[in-house]
């Protein structure tokens, strides 16, 4: 992976910590790169899925794709596929792939992301769309699956976003999707303060917090059947930690990364661990489907 270091993008991110703009994912995602230096994989922006614990980095590259392709296979096979919230389009030649689809379209909130995935999407045969995953430019009923993976906690609404999914699949259409969820609030001074540290840093608002059975009741209550949700941290987020820490003290020792840089991602390694640790936080994969109308 190239050096990280910091850009103008990320600067701009810093210092919108304490007040964000219109569109925080937008200024969040505008900074990361394929060089973000927490990204387990060039252009990858998700945890992976895991075997083994992450101590060895052989696994990592493995790990993000292992996750989408875990996802992309509930889809419906040979069919009419969104992706919502695609990163930096990395993943959707694989979710073209493992789901044979007959069209991709990507939906992302980011300009600059779809700019900058733009290979990767004529790659996957793909049509990128600039747009609001709660507000989506597109037909009723014009999908066979929605794939999303690891996005909806940065969505203004999960509520919006499932209501969306549903009315762009058609019935017995599939949504396969990961989220992260909170398992419980905050007891102590220390865990607000890493709560509210990770929240300000990923421009997240209290409504991102939702524990697994309530992003299960928000499925179920626009209009989903057959929704299952699998908890899967300890493949997800505790291998991706202990990556990311062993990476980062490979870079102290050997001075890659300015300090300043390194005591920024080092704080937010920290943060996201005591929240982990703490048992507040799990990773889901979620699976649901449009009923067919009779």
């Amino acid at each position: 992976m190239p050096a990280a270091s910091w850009t103008r993008e990320n600067i701009r991110h810093a210092l919108s910590v304490a007040r964000y703009a219109r569109n925080p994912a937008a200024t969040v995602y505008d900074s990361l790169g394929s060089d973000f230096f927490l990204a387990l994989a060039p252009g990858w922006l998700n945890l992976g899925l895991w075997q083994g614990d992450g101590s060895d980095p052989a696994e990592a590259p493995v790990a993000v794709r292992r996750l989408v392709e875990t996802i992309a296979a509930e889809l419906p096979p040979g069919g009419d596929v969104l992706d919502v919230g695609n990163g930096l389009a990395e993943q959707d030649p694989l979710i073209a792939l493992v789901a044979r689809t007959r069209t991709l379209t990507a939906v992302n909130i980011t300009l600059s992301q779809l700019m900058a995935g733009a290979a990767r999407l004529a790659e996957a045969g793909a049509h990128g769309v600039n747009a609001d995953a709660t507000r989506l430019p597109l037909r009723n009923g014009s999908f066979d699956g929605v794939i999303s993976v690891e996005a909806a906690f940065h969505f203004p609404s999960r509520e919006a976003f499932f209501d969306e999914a549903w009315r762009v699949l058609r019935p017995g259409g599939v949504l396969a999707m990961s989220d992260i969820a909170t398992t419980r609030m905050p007891r102590s001074p220390g865990e607000a303060v890493a709560a509210w540290t990770q929240l300000r840093a990923w421009g997240l608002g209290m409504h991102a917090a939702a524990t697994a059975d309530e992003i299960v009741a928000l499925a179920l209550d626009a209009g989903f059947i057959d929704v299952r949700a699998d908890a899967v941290g300890e493949r997800t987020i505790g291998p991706a930690l202990r990556f990311v820490h062993d990476r980062l003290e490979m870079a102290r020792r050997s001075r890659e990364l300015p300090r300043s840089y390194e005591m920024a991602m080092r704080l937010m390694l920290r943060q996201a661990g005591l929240l982990w640790r703490r048992g507040m936080l799990d990773y889901m994969l979620l699976r649901a489907t449009k009923p067919t109308e009779h």
